[in-house]
C-alpha cells in the first residue's frame, strides 16, 4: 500500500509541477530550442516541489533566486517582464507549498501518538504519513489546476505586452503580497496559525494583480477595436465620395480635354488646367486595395500624412493570405513601421524622402519589407537608446512592439541600416 501511495504522488507532483510550467508558458514564451524546452519542464516540476518550513531562510531566499534564474535563462522577452512574472508567481508558489506542508504536517502529529515525546516509525505510522503526504500532493495539483483554469481564462496570451512602465506600476501592487509572504513564513513561529490567513491572502493578492493586468489590456485592446471600427467607418464613407466625385471628373473629362485642346496656344492656361485636374483626383490616389479591410484602413491614413509631407510613398502590397493576423497585430507591425518611417523622412531634404513598402506570400511564407530613407546620425543617435524623443513613456516602444506581434506567430523580424536606407524585413509562416 505504502509502494502504491509513493508512485501516487510522483503522478501527483509530476502533474502538478507540469501544470506550474504550463502556466509559466502561457505567460512568457520559451527559448526555440528543442533541449532548452524539455529541460525548462524538467527544472520547473522540480522548482514547483521547493518545500518551504517556517523560518527558512534557505529555502525562502533560494527558491526567489532559483526561480528568477529559470526565467532568465529559459524563457524570453524583456527582463522586467520576467520580474513580473516572478513578483505574481513567487507569493504563490513558496505560501502553497508551505501551506500543504505545514497542514499536512499538523494533521500527522494530530493523528499520532509518541513514546517518550518521540515518533515510534511502525508500520501503521508509516502509512499514515505516506497517506497524508499523497493527500497534501494531491490537494496541491487541485490549486494549480483552479489557476492554470483561470490563467486560460482571464489572462490573454499576450497581455505583457503592455509597455513596461505600466508593469512597474503592477509590480509595485505585487510588492505587497510578496513581502508579506516572505515576512510571515520567516519571521512568525511555526506554531502561529495566523501564518495561513496572511498566506492566503497573498495568493489572492497576486492572482488579482493577474487579472487586473489582463483588465489593461483587454480595455486597451477594446479602446483599439472601437477607434479600429470608427476609421475603417469613415474610410468607406469617404470611399464612397470620392468614387462619386471622379466617377463625376471622368465623366466630364471629355469636355474638360475639348477646353484644353481649344486653349492649347495659351501653355499657361493648359498647365493651370492640368494642375487643377491632378489636385481633383489626386487623393483617389491615396486608396491601396490589399485584400485586407483592416490594412487598407492603415495604409490610406499613412499614405495622407505621407503625401501631405511631401513624401514619395510606394506600396506593392498583397494581403489577402494575411487574414490569419489579428487586426490588433496587423497595426502594430504596418502602423508602428510606416510611423517610424515617416518620422525617419521628415528629417530628411523633401527630395530624398521615400518610403516602400512590399508584402506578399513566397511559398508558405508571408513577406514584409518597409524601407525608408534615414539619416546615418539618426540611426547611431538611436543606436543606443529604444527613442530620441523626449518623452520616452509615451514613444519608443515601435519596433519592440513589432517583435512581439511577429513573435505571437512565430515569425521573425530583422532591422537595421543598408546603403543610407532603414530596411525593416519581416517573415511569417502562413498556417
Amino acid at each position: 500500500m505504502i509502494r502504491f501511495l509513493d508512485q501516487l504522488t510522483f503522478v501527483f507532483f509530476t502533474l502538478s509541477g507540469t501544470l506550474f510550467f504550463m502556466i509559466l508558458k502561457r505567460m512568457l514564451p520559451l527559448r526555440r530550442s528543442r533541449i532548452l524546452q524539455i529541460l525548462a519542464w524538467v527544472l520547473g516540476v522540480w522548482l514547483s516541489d521547493t518545500v518551504i518550513y517556517s523560518n527558512d531562510i534557505y529555502a525562502l531566499v533560494g527558491t526567489m533566486l532559483g526561480m528568477g534564474l529559470y526565467l532568465l535563462v529559459f524563457y524570453r522577452r524583456q527582463v522586467m517582464e520576467k520580474f513580473s512574472v516572478l513578483f505574481v508567481f513567487y507569493p504563490i508558489l513558496i505560501a502553497v507549498n508551505y501551506l500543504f506542508q505545514d497542514m499536512g504536517s499538523r494533521l500527522f502529529f494530530s493523528r499520532i501518538e509518541k513514546v517518550g515525546g518521540e515518533v515510534v516509525w511502525d508500520d501503521p505510522t508509516r502509512l499514515l504519513s505516506t497517506g497524508i503526504h499523497t493527500g497534501s500532493i494531491f490537494l496541491r495539483l487541485l490549486f494549480w489546476v483552479g489557476i492554470f483554469l483561470f490563467v486560460k481564462r482571464f489572462l490573454a496570451r499576450n497581455a505583457l505586452t503592455l509597455p513596461v512602465k505600466m508593469w512597474w506600476l503592477v509590480d509595485v501592487l505585487l510588492l505587497a503580497p510578496m513581502v508579506a509572504v516572505f515576512t510571515i513564513i520567516y519571521f512568525m513561529p511555526g506554531e502561529m496559525i495566523v501564518n495561513y490567513p496572511i498566506c492566503v491572502a497573498s495568493i489572492f493578492s497576486s492572482i488579482g494583480s493577474m487579472y487586473l493586468a489582463a483588465y489593461i489590456y483587454n480595455s486597451m485592446q477594446t479602446a483599439y477595436h472601437m477607434e479600429e471600427m470608427e476609421k475603417q467607418h469613415r474610410y468607406y464613407e469617404d470611399l464612397l465620395r470620392e468614387e462619386e466625385r471622379v466617377r463625376s471628373i471622368y465623366h466630364d473629362m471629355k469636355n474638360h480635354l475639348l477646353v484644353l485642346e481649344a486653349a492649347s496656344s495659351d501653355s499657361q492656361l493648359v498647365r493651370q488646367s492640368i494642375e487643377e485636374l491632378s489636385g481633383q483626383i489626386s487623393s483617389y490616389e491615396d486608396y491601396i486595395y490589399t485584400g485586407n479591410r483592416s490594412l487598407d484602413v492603415i495604409l490610406r491614413d499613412k499614405a495622407r500624412k505621407a503625401r501631405a509631407l511631401d513624401i514619395d510613398f510606394g506600396a506593392v502590397v498583397r494581403f489577402e493570405d494575411g487574414d490569419f493576423l489579428e487586426p490588433m497585430d496587423i497595426s502594430s507591425i504596418f502602423g508602428n513601421a510606416l510611423d517610424n518611417a515617416i518620422e525617419a523622412c521628415e528629417k530628411l531634404p523633401r527630395q530624398e524622402r521615400m518610403i516602400t513598402i512590399k508584402t506578399g506570400r513566397i511559398r508558405d511564407m508571408l513577406v514584409i519589407a518597409v524601407e525608408n530613407n534615414a539619416a546615418r546620425e539618426e540611426a547611431k543617435e538611436r543606436g543606443g537608446k529604444r527613442t530620441a524623443k523626449e518623452d520616452a513613456f509615451l514613444h519608443g516602444f515601435g519596433l519592440a512592439n513589432i517583435r512581439k506581434s511577429v513573435e505571437k506567430y512565430a515569425g521573425q523580424c530583422n532591422a537595421g541600416m543598408k546603403d543610407g536606407r532603414f530596411v525593416l524585413k519581416i517573415v511569417i509562416p502562413v498556417p
